[in-house]
């Protein structure tokens, strides 16, 4: 019995390692004319979000397809999870689709997720568009070894056009212009520069995939990667966001990043004598000798909703009146 097992483990062990330490590539950038499928994986849109969303795209240069659900009403989600599952999986798997614009957050792509596997998005990568509940699909994506975007959805496009600066640099991303952010500093900021593979988004959500095989936290795949991790929330007071935070401790994970950037927290009560959830964090992750930064603007004030590519290379320098994140085209791009 141990000659044939020893074998196997090996073998596992190598399957493992392999596609672990394989790196996290950008899937091809866009070309003007190339299809976006516009798909809900969570929530629905309303049927003038997804028109608005479907004429901002063409606008930009794109040629937009509508998911087949993407406006559906199931007990609060857009469909059942076979169909929203089969709108996701129809884009992915369509070699004409170069890219999918998720039209809102609020609840459901984990479901998704636990019907699908890695291997569906290893085998088609391609630019996922979106944040908030969306974190999970990126947090797939990055686990597949492709990168994402994480940036403003349809609600976005139907308040400001598709005109604004972040909708342009978003737009840009798409086409291979990779952004370069220099933003005010935070009295709480802890100085350094960093280099690293950016990974996060929303807190809840990607602390809810920890143990599942889409959970880009994992301690095995962060073994192969230096991350700097970004997060925000929304509707999360004190006492749950001080929990994620001590689980994310417990599993080992803030020790094993090179930086962290906090992001925006929205709509929490003040409590526990901390003046805000900023304050809070700062008494939390003060003793990492990381480079940290404050109130980096991204999550769900959407006016700030920076776009961040998910699984790309970044240099975080990090300093007391200011923050600069770049990032960096890999080496290689399909």
């Amino acid at each position: 019995m141990k000659h044939v097992t020893l074998p196997l483990l090996l073998l596992m062990a190598l399957y493992i390692f392999a596609s672990t330490a394989a790196g996290i590539k950008a899937p091809a950038f866009l070309k003007p004319g190339d299809k976006i499928a516009i798909v809900s994986p969570a929530s629905p849109i309303s049927s003038r979000g997804a028109d608005t969303t479907y004429a901002v795209l063409q606008r930009w240069g794109f040629t937009p397809i509508m998911g087949a659900n993407i406006c559906n009403h199931y007990h609060g989600f857009a469909g059942t999870v076979d169909e929203r599952k089969a709108d996701l999986v129809k884009a992915l798997t369509d070699t004409t689709v170069k890219a999918i614009f998720c039209t809102r957050g609020g609840y459901g792509s984990l479901q998704i997720l636990n019907k699908t596997n890695l291997q569906l998005f290893r085998n088609h990568p391609k630019w996922i568009i979106g944040y908030s509940d969306i974190t999970a699909l990126h947090s797939a994506e990055v686990r597949a070894g492709n990168m994402s975007l994480h940036a403003n959805m349809a609600g976005w496009l139907l308040e400001e056009g598709g005109t604004d600066t972040l909708s342009t640099i978003l737009r840009n991303a798409l086409m291979g212009q990779l952004p370069a952010y220099k933003v005010e500093g935070s009295r709480y900021n802890n100085p350094g520069k960093a280099s690293g593979i950016l990974v996060g988004g929303n807190l809840t959500v990607f602390n809810n995939l920890a143990g599942t095989p889409y959970d880009f936290l994992d301690p095995t795949f962060m073994r192969a990667h230096d991350f700097i991790l970004f997060f925000e929330d929304v509707h999360e007071n004190f006492t749950p966001v001080d929990r994620m935070i001590h689980q994310l401790q417990a599993r080992g994970v803030l020790s094993r990043l090179k930086g962290i950037i906090v992001g925006k927290f929205k709509d929490y009560r003040r409590e526990d004598g901390y003046t805000s959830m900023h304050d809070m964090l700062y008494d939390y992750l003060k003793d990492y000798k990381i480079p940290i930064c404050y109130d980096f603007p991204t999550g769900h004030f959407e006016r700030t909703n920076y776009p961040m590519i998910e699984g790309c290379p970044v240099t975080l320098d990090v300093q007391a009146d200011s923050v600069a994140l770049t990032f960096h085209l890999p080496t290689t791009n399909p």
